[in-house]
């Protein structure tokens, strides 16, 4: 696979490696960042992060979110099968929190999905304790699912979850985004 990746006004959306593993594992490892994502383990390993880099399910496209060049979070989308819809999902390193990374981020995966693949939809999700992704998935314009528990790796338990979404033909508010996308190596 080539090197792809996605830019926006202060971010870049890049492929993540092995060498990213250390700083996954760094901001990812902090408690009040594992505990509102579904699948983060806690505590999280650099073992437990190469794994994850390196064994991606089908479907599912990462990329490190990155703000001069340091990776500040992650980004990406789970495909349906049929490839019609997707699920994102992101986090951002605690020492980044409040500066608007999440929301540029998301909104260049979902601009992504909907303009450069067949996704007609894109779900997404919090913890009914984070206000933050909260904020992050309104200021997106996504619409009310329903309310469903939802596995939490890092806590070890089901919790409380808020589920969206968000149609690619249905009018809504949108953020507007410089995005482009590059193919390097």
């Amino acid at each position: 696979m080539s090197n792809f990746e996605i830019r926006t006004s202060r971010l870049v959306l890049r492929q993540l490696t092995s060498a990213d593993a250390n700083r996954i594992a760094e901001l990812g490892g902090d408690w009040d960042v594992a505990c509102m994502t579904s699948r983060m383990p806690y505590p999280y390993t650099v073992h437990a992060a190469h794994q994850w880099i390196d064994d991606l399910e089908a479907g599912e496209r990462v990329f490190g979110i990155t703000h001069y060049g340091e990776l500040t979070g992650v980004t990406g989308y789970m495909l349906a099968p049929d490839h019609s819809s997707a699920e994102i999902g992101y986090w951002i390193g605690k020492p980044y929190w409040g500066r608007g990374f999440a929301t540029e981020a998301a909104q260049a995966v979902i601009d992504y999905c909907f303009k450069a693949s067949r996704v007609q939809r894109i779900t997404c999700g919090h913890f009914t304790d984070n206000p933050a992704s909260k904020r992050v998935i309104e200021k997106l314009g996504f619409l009310y699912a329903g309310s469903a528990p939802c596995w939490c790796e890092a806590r070890r338990l089901e919790a409380d979850a808020v589920r969206y979404y968000l149609d690619k033909r249905a009018p809504r508010l949108r953020l507007q985004t410089a995005i482009s996308w590059l193919k390097t190596g």
